[in-house]
């Protein structure tokens, strides 16, 4: 069972953990860390984490419908390959040892906030050079997906950062179909761990704080200009990085 304080402490931590990640920022720079200070174990915070996560999907899009206004059948047509993903990163959870992959996660993590500030930089040679990134973004959303339904902490800047790179430069935009396409991610991780993974009933709590706050959080991203949102994000990232290095070393 859970006190009604930590319920409380994970229902504020859940709307905080949204309107981050609806945002565009770190939604298990929250939320996963409050799991663990209501006393909850790594590997059970870990998929209680993923249970509630699915909670930011309805929310985000009904925020979102200006940004999302006909783009139904995008969604549609790359929602399969999230699904796969998360499903293969939800065997590698269950079936496989994971140090190897803790190792490589800080690095991961921090590729991509690089890659995040470097964005307009990189657009800028792209145009001059004429150049398309598109084929990497049916490889790079199955591997971010993969990453998803295994641990998923920093996936949304990671997807953040292939969309502004190869199919989408407005930054809304993008975070709103970020938001959406790793909701099914999650929907799938979560369907996996319900069945077969140790869910707290932590999650009911958190999810419902998430609903709120993913449903907030993209009338953020609409009133931040776009580069100051783009560093912080990107801040965001390394510094989960580096303490996730720290924690595997």
């Amino acid at each position: 069972m859970i006190s009604v304080s930590h319920c409380l402490e994970l229902v504020a931590a859940g709307v905080a953990a949204g309107v981050v990640g609806a945002a565009g920022g770190i939604t298990s720079l929250i939320s996963y860390p409050a799991l663990l200070a209501v006393g909850i174990a790594p590997l059970p915070a870990n998929v209680t984490n993923a249970v509630a996560l699915v909670a930011s999907l309805p929310g985000s899009a009904l925020g979102s419908q200006r940004e999302l206004t006909g783009q139904f059948r995008w969604i549609a047509r790359w929602a399969s390959l999230c699904a796969l993903g998360a499903l293969v990163g939800v065997a590698l959870l269950l079936f496989t040892p994971d140090r190897v992959f803790n190792v490589l996660v800080p690095y991961l993590l921090a590729s991509a906030a690089v890659v995040l500030l470097a964005q307009p930089l990189v657009s800028r040679w792209r145009d001059r050079r004429r150049a398309s990134s598109r084929a990497l973004w049916p490889l790079g959303l199955f591997a971010v997906s993969v990453y998803s339904g295994y641990f998923g902490a920093g996936s949304g800047i990671m997807v953040l950062a292939l969309f502004l790179l190869s199919v989408e430069r407005d930054l809304a935009r993008a975070n709103a179909l970020k938001n959406v396409l790793l909701g099914v991610a999650d929907a799938v991780a979560a369907i996996g761990f319900l069945l077969f993974g140790p869910v707290h009933l932590a999650a009911l709590p958190l999810g419902g704080g998430l609903l709120v706050g993913s449903f907030l959080g993209p009338s953020v991203t609409r009133r931040v200009a776009p580069g100051p949102l783009r560093v912080v994000v990107a801040l965001m990232g390394l510094a989960l990085a580096v303490g996730m290095w720290v924690t595997a070393r």
